[in-house]
């Protein structure tokens, strides 16, 4: 299989953050936006990540992601809960147990 890579060019320290370390200290919907925006700059319908973040800002603004970590073991990236303040809940209870 042939895979084509390109990179973005809003990449590494040119990139923008998709928004998800401003919960909750901005707005749900500005997070969206910033998601949303950070997807839009990437070149291609599908998009290798290696952040759990990225994975839900890349679906959330109409990508694929693939985590590396998965591709390493040829499983499909599951982006689970896509709700911020869910996801947010559920990390903090499970920081909190462990």
């Amino acid at each position: 299989m042939n895979i084509d890579i390109i990179e973005s060019k809003y990449s590494g320290t040119e990139s923008i953050c998709c928004g998800d370390n401003f919960y909750p200290k901005i707005s749900i919907e500005k997070i969206s936006e910033f998601q949303k925006m950070r997807a839009s700059q990437m070149p291609c319908k599908d998009v290798v990540v290696y952040c759990v973040s990225c994975i839900k800002s890349m679906t959330i603004g109409g990508k694929i992601a693939h985590h590396m970590a998965d591709l390493l073991l040829n499983e499909t990236t599951d982006p689970q809960e896509l709700k911020i303040d869910v996801y947010h809940e559920t990390l903090n209870s499970y920081i909190e147990k462990h």
